[in-house]
């Protein structure tokens, strides 16, 4: 799915300013979310919700797993995560994830290194999804190499903007609404693409 696609959409934007809005409308529904959720207004994780509860249908499954995904981004200290919309924090934030270990964990400590921190954070998310995708019965073929295929769309966008000229290049698809490798566009697209699949067997399993 695009990155477009987004559910929240009625911000209004000019395309210069898309990733800010992207990214203020996943931290607004995030928090809403996780708040709601804490006030038992939701089951948590969403793809463990039976057929008699609230927000069962296949488009909040989707939209809440994978807020539950972004929401390890939400915590990185000092609200660091606000960098992924930065074209200029694009090469140091690749070069982190990168050069960052992969690990399992869906449990994490940061580190204080702000860079460092957004790689654990995405590293988590997707983990998040790996469990979810275990918990609605989902095809593990489809999750098996999630971190693999990242790192390749990663290694990409690095080449990306590691060409002269980049800066410009960006803004220019912006301008004319395309999408550039920006890594926050990357990682909600992803999780959006395993979110959807996360929905599409739960939805399965209560038929």
């Amino acid at each position: 799915m695009s990155w477009r696609g987004w559910p929240f959409g009625k911000v209004s934007a000019p395309p210069l300013d898309a990733p800010h809005a992207l990214l203020a409308d996943i931290e607004r529904q995030g928090r809403q979310y996780l708040d709601a959720v804490d006030n038992g207004k939701w089951i948590y994780p969403a793809c463990t919700r039976a057929s008699s509860d609230a927000g069962v249908d296949k488009d909040a499954i989707c939209n809440h797993t994978r807020l539950e995904a972004m929401r390890y981004l939400l915590t990185v200290p000092r609200g660091e995560f606000r960098l992924l919309a930065e074209p200029g924090s694009q090469p140091a934030i690749l070069d982190a994830y990168l050069r960052q270990l992969p690990h399992d964990q869906t449990v994490i400590e940061f580190t204080g290194n702000t860079m460092s921190d957004l790689a654990i954070a995405v590293i988590a998310g997707f983990n998040w999804l790996t469990h979810c995708a275990g918990l609605a019965g989902a095809d593990r073929r489809t999750f098996s190499g999630t971190l693999n295929h990242f790192r390749k769309v990663a290694m990409s966008a690095q080449k990306w903007w590691e060409m002269k000229g980049a800066g410009e290049r960006y803004a220019q698809l912006l301008q004319a609404q395309q999408e550039p490798p920006l890594f926050l566009y990357l990682v909600w697209a992803d999780y959006t693409r395993l979110a959807e699949e996360i929905a599409a067997a739960q939805s399965s399993r209560r038929a």
